[in-house]
């Protein structure tokens, strides 16, 4: 579980360090990320609860913020195979972007927090002169109880 305020300060910290402030709105959208943050929210998924908040906001402003953001490598922008764009934090003190597992018969999402592409980062710059900046792996298939049938979920897109 997160620490929401010292992430926000770390956070705060890196944008003034850009030359951006934390807004009011940066502040709300931020701080919706950070209490969903196994939900790997997509841009209107955060504007849903963050409407919930502050109505003032909109959907174009928290589009602006999440690019922002992501340029900032504050959170990362991917897609699971589903279409949607989608928004997850990136972890201080973790040099590369975590992992996932995601199944394809019920959309359901693991994260794995260990970095096991260190000794493959070495061996890429040893072997093509190649410095890997970043990297970011999810693995899809289907997990056992899913594919046995007895999936809990049933065939569900990635929450």
């Amino acid at each position: 579980m997160l620490n929401i305020t010292a992430e926000m300060d770390r956070i705060n910290r890196h944008l003034m360090a850009n030359g951006y402030k934390l807004t009011t709105q940066r502040e709300i959208i931020l701080r919706v990320l950070l209490e969903n943050e196994m939900d790997h929210l997509s841009a209107e998924g955060v504007f849903m609860l963050v409407k919930q908040k502050y109505s003032e906001i909109g959907l174009a402003t928290v589009y602006r913020t999440l690019e922002l953001l992501a340029e900032l490598h504050v959170v990362e922008k991917m897609n699971f195979g589903d279409g949607v764009a989608r928004y997850d934090l990136r972890e201080e003190g973790h040099e590369h972007m975590h992992h996932h597992l995601i199944c394809d018969e019920c959309g359901s999402l693991t994260e794995i927090k260990e970095d096991w592409l260190s000794e493959i980062e070495q061996r890429i710059e040893r072997e093509f002169g190649f410095k890997v900046i970043d990297h970011r792996l999810d693995f899809t298939g289907t997990y056992k109880s899913c594919a046995k049938g007895n999936c809990k979920r049933g065939r569900k897109a990635v929450s």
